[in-house]
């Protein structure tokens, strides 16, 4: 017997231009008082992967969902230490214009967004119907979030505003209509935005004129990345052990070549004895960027 059981789970195909990457970097993972936050550009650092023939999408221009290649900069990741990504969806910043409601349906409450008062970048998505299902969250006057609290977009299109005679001096005399042309004014309904049946006057709050509000995508999850930059590594650290190897009899130079030959790392390696000609240390100290290239692996073994 079937049980109906459905996948709801989906692997984002989102463009990078819908991401926002947010880096943290500290040296150590015990430096913690210098948190500085800088914001990346995602276009330069995301890339997703395309479908091709073999997968069954369409090659080149089908974007292979949850699937995108992480590129870091070496203008940013040029340090020891440790890095930590945090990759989420776009924020766009706006601000009320008015809070109102149809004409034709004084029970459809709204908020009205100012195009002017949006982001070029992100002005491609207020289109009619672009904003559907993305989060509203609310900021307070002093510039804080208030926690826990959104909203989510159930429709938006472009509208103006009308005057209406209303024997009610309570009301608004002013309230929007849906137009087809573009304008610089878009009504948004959300949801919840309709007063419980048990109570019909507690509306639910969504927000007020000048208030600043975040729009926010709803494509995928926030994920952190923390990515180690050491000096060593296990290939590097194998080198070593594991790697050609010659000493100088003559000079004391200990060269350490890498998988292809090439001098990886040269050291010099010297005695020192007291004044009786005792031995006293071996040491072996690291010659730096002063690299004898005489040395040649294949120089010597020839």
């Amino acid at each position: 017997m079937a049980i109906g059981t459905y996948g709801t789970i989906r692997p984002s195909d989102v463009s990078p231009e819908d991401v926002e990457i947010i880096l943290n970097y500290t040296p150590s993972r015990d430096v913690t008082d210098n948190f500085v936050l800088k914001k990346l550009n995602a276009l330069n650092i995301l890339k997703p992967y395309f479908n091709n023939s073999d997968t069954g999408g369409n090659a080149n221009i089908e974007i292979l969902g949850g699937l995108y290649n992480l590129k870091l900069p070496a203008d940013e990741f040029n340090q020891i230490g440790i890095y930590t990504l945090y990759v989420r969806p776009a924020q766009i910043r706006t601000t009320i214009t008015d809070c109102g409601v149809l004409s034709a349906l004084p029970n459809v409450k709204g908020i009205v967004i100012n195009m002017d008062n949006v982001p070029s970048e992100f002005k491609n998505k207020f289109v009619a119907q672009g904003l559907v299902g993305f989060r509203v969250e609310y900021l307070n006057d002093d510039g804080t979030k208030i926690p826990n609290f959104f909203r989510v977009v159930t429709s938006n299109f472009f509208c103006e505003p009308v005057l209406q005679n209303l024997t009610n001096t309570a009301q608004k005399a002013i309230r929007y209509r849906y137009v087809d042309g573009i304008t610089n004014l878009m009504f948004c309904t959300l949801t919840p935005s309709s007063s419980p049946t048990n109570k019909p006057n507690a509306t639910p709050f969504i927000g007020q004129p000048n208030q600043n509000i975040i729009f926010t995508n709803t494509f995928f999850n926030p994920i952190t990345i923390d990515i180690e930059i050491v000096e060593h590594d296990i290939s590097t650290l194998a080198l070593a052990l594991y790697g050609n190897q010659t000493k100088s009899m003559q000079d004391g130079i200990y060269t350490i070549y890498d998988s292809n030959n090439n001098i990886y790392k040269q050291y010099n390696l010297f005695e020192i004895r007291d004044q009786f000609n005792s031995l006293l240390y071996e040491v072996r100290e690291d010659r730096g960027n002063n690299i004898d290239y005489s040395k040649n692996f294949t120089n010597i073994t020839q």
